[in-house]
Formats: C-alpha cells, structure tokens, sequence
C-alpha cells in the first residue's frame, strides 16, 4: 500500500485502495493511517468488495478503466497454491491494464536507480521503450538497459571457417538488433533521455528466464515487460515467457499492456 502512495504522487493519479473482505471500520482506520503517516494528499478512495479477487479486482479495473493495478507478490512461488503468489500470477494474465508487481516491501523509500526493459521484438517495442524512459524520468531513475533477444540459429561449429561464420552471424544479428533499438530511441523525447545512462544488452535463450535472470545478476531496481496485444503465436510465447518469469520474479516487475 505505501508503494502505491508513492506511484500515486510520484504520477499525480487518484488511487483506490481495493480490499476484497467486508467492510469493517478497523480496516478503514488503518487503510487511513497508512495514508495519513504517508503523507499522501492525492485523490484516494477505499472501496470494499465480496466474492473472488481474481474477478472482483478484474471487473473493477474494466469498470473503472483503471491504468495501473499495483500488486503485492511473492519472490518465488513454491506452491501455486500460494494465495498472494498465485491471485498476482492469474491477474496479470487476465487484467486489461498494466500492472506493477512489488516484492520489495519496505517503508522507506527504495530508489529505483537500474531500471531493465525488454526490448524484444513486438508490435508494442517502440510504446515499450518510450514509456520505460517516461518511467524512469518520473522515477529519477539513473541508467536504462535494453534488453535484446539475440536469436541463436544452430550452427554446426567443426572447423575455423565455420567457426568464423558462425561469428560473422552472430555479429550481424547484434549489429541488427543494436540499429532497430537505436532507432526506438531517437524518437524518444530529449527530456526523457536527459541525464540517463542507456545501455543495450543482447541476451540467449528463453526470454522470460534470460531476462529474469539478468535483471537478478545486474541487481536492477526495477524490470518492464510488455506484452503481445494481438490474438497469435507471438501472443502464447510472451505469455509463456510472463509465466516463466513470475513464477521467480527477480525485483519489482511493471508489466506494460
């Protein structure tokens, strides 16, 4: 909840405060002294909802249009039966909206200095990327990096000719790649960039676990994903990727949608 007050100021957004349970003035003088010792002074409205959080909280977001859905979470899910791990999960998955996921709870304020985006290829990169430096602006983030997924063709490696074949693809490959975010990134307003060190990293394997992985080894602060609008086989990989990837979230995830 406090992380929620912070994205709220931090975005000038109203902010609702959605407990699934019955409505009972305990809760309400707690929800009102988290915000009061926060010292949040934005729009901020409680509302009590019955029935399953999975499609009561769903249902809210579409019926509110709501832009973001902040969610606590687990680091790792041993069991899927974990109530908090597993409600995180399967919401992200059916909810409309971007969703934030937190597992660094904490009352002072943890700086999100190493922001790490996915810069795969979709139909979404370019509005990916652009709000990853809004974010990290807003943020005061100091250093963006790029995630790219370098396609890793077999290539039978049994003598030095091959070997430099092998190579000379494989530098091709980044060297594209390297172009096709570079270009991304020349339409991102000046502002956003200013004062942000940017890097590009090229990564192997299954992208939800290599990503996940490096955002771990690199101690990002944060990780943005996107994910595939369009109903295809792009769809069902990216999708498999979020679930591979939340079921060990390596930092604080917002998912874009």
């Amino acid at each position: 909840m406090i992380e929620a007050c912070r994205f709220a100021n931090y975005f000038n957004a109203k902010l609702y405060v959605v407990h699934i349970g019955e409505d009972e003035s305990s809760k309400r003088d707690f929800f009102n002294q988290v915000i009061e010792e926060f010292g949040f002074d934005g729009d901020v409205e409680f509302v009590f909802k019955q029935g399953n959080p999975v499609k009561t909280l769903s249902r809210f977001c579409d019926e509110n249009k709501i832009d973001l859905l902040i969610l606590g979470a687990v680091k790792r899910e041993k069991l899927l039966k974990h109530y908090l791990g597993s409600v995180a999960r399967k919401l992200t998955q059916q909810v409309k909206c971007s969703v934030f996921l937190v597992i660094r709870h904490s009352e002072e304020e943890i700086s999100k200095k190493h922001i790490v985006v996915n810069g795969f290829e979709t139909e979404q990169s370019q509005s990916t990327i652009s709000t990853a430096f809004y974010v990290a602006k807003t943020l005061s983030s100091k250093k963006i990096t790029i995630v790219e997924e370098i396609k890793n063709n077999k290539v039978k490696v049994d003598d030095d000719r091959s070997l430099r074949r092998a190579t000379i693809t494989h530098e091709r490959k980044v060297h594209q790649e390297n172009l096709r975010i570079k270009k991304i990134i020349d339409t991102v307003e000046h502002d956003y960039k200013n004062n942000i060190e940017v890097k590009l990293q090229g990564i192997f394997g299954k992208s939800g676990y290599s990503i996940g992985h490096y955002a771990r080894v690199v101690r990002a602060d944060l990780l943005i994903m996107d994910t595939a609008r369009k109903q295809n086989v792009l769809k069902k990989m990216v999708a498999n990727d979020l679930r591979f990837l939340l079921s060990e979230l390596p930092t604080d995830v917002l998912i874009l949608k």
